[in-house]
């Protein structure tokens, strides 16, 4: 395994990380199976491990919480994240300084821990202000309860937004973003996300890796029953063209040629980009850590990536 800094802090995660979505509480929902695909991460090199309190309404939080309990505190760097509602209440959702502050200690209840290394702004919320936004996560820090705050999904004006503020008032400013990045969907990261954070020190851990598994192969013959990408319509319907699904059969001599599965290629060219600091990769079993974690200290040649943007996008 091999270790980024988050943007220009001083915080390193592994480039590899696991996080919970749409896996805990939702299709894995035995604790021993959780225990064994958290702990194989950890013996692999992964301290980054990713949370929202949304995934399976906290109940992921919960599962790798438990598993994460095990495991040396300081070894480790747990997020999570608040917007979405967690209940019918009014108040019980967004980034308003009362949700915010409320949502951070149910957070570390589900998952025992005194405090989390990383707090994520899920969405931008446009019905609050960004000063109370911002001193709200500023508040979450000076308690103790996170160390590092960041954004998730954030256009890039709104995170330059904060920034300038947190910066302007002597208040701690996000310092990462987490946006969706992969092989099929990069346009809105490298044309909007990169070129501000980059030059801004903000770093990226990205989400959706792996295109919901499509840059697995796991698609090329056809629609494996109970795989994700069939089980979700709008998805599937953006994913599943026969477009995509040849660009990923185009990749596999490729990968074969330096020795390499299709997701490991894939998490490799994400991290070719020096500004992202992870890759959230999902797991099911602990087998699938084993091969992803191989990602991490892979270069890809100036070739190669020559080879593989002729097939992501012909000239």
């Amino acid at each position: 395994m091999e270790y980024r800094n988050v943007g220009k802090s001083g915080l390193k995660v592994s480039e590899v990380s696991l996080g919970g979505w749409e896996t805990y509480g939702v299709n894995v929902n035995e604790a021993q199976t959780v225990r064994g695909i958290v702990h194989k991460a950890y013996d692999e090199g992964v301290n980054y491990f990713d949370q929202a309190d949304i995934y399976a309404r906290g109940q992921s939080e919960e599962m790798m919480g438990a598993a994460l309990n095990e495991l040396p505190r300081a070894n480790l760097v747990i997020a999570s994240k608040v917007y979405w509602p967690m209940s019918d209440h009014v108040n019980d959702r967004g980034l308003s300084r009362k949700h915010v502050l409320e949502s951070i200690r149910g957070t570390l209840k589900r998952m025992g821990t005194d405090y989390l290394d990383l707090y994520f702004a899920h969405r931008y919320d446009p019905e609050v202000p960004m000063e109370e936004i911002v001193m709200a996560f500023d508040q979450v820090i000076r308690n103790g309860q996170a160390l590092y705050w960041g954004t998730s999904m954030w256009p890039a004006a709104r995170i330059a937004q904060a920034v300038e503020f947190a910066r302007a008032h002597g208040l701690h400013a996000p310092v990462v973003e987490q946006p969706e990045y992969n092989m099929i969907r990069r346009e809105r990261v490298e044309g909007e996300i990169l070129p501000y954070t980059e030059s801004a020190g903000v770093g990226l851990v990205v989400w959706s890796p792996l295109a919901m598994g499509l840059l697995t192969g796991k698609y090329d013959d056809g629609k494996p029953a109970g795989a994700r990408l069939t089980e979700k319509e709008n998805w599937g319907k953006n994913f599943l063209t026969e477009e995509n699904l040849q660009k990923v059969r185009d990749l596999r001599p490729i990968a074969d040629d330096l020795g390499l599965t299709r997701a490991q290629l894939a998490l490799a060219w994400l991290l070719r980009q020096k500004g992202v600091s992870s890759v959230i990769t999902g797991a099911t079993k602990a087998g699938q850590i084993e091969d992803t974690v191989k990602a991490a200290g892979v270069r890809l040649s100036e070739e190669v990536l020559s080879r593989i943007e002729d097939i992501l996008s012909p000239r």
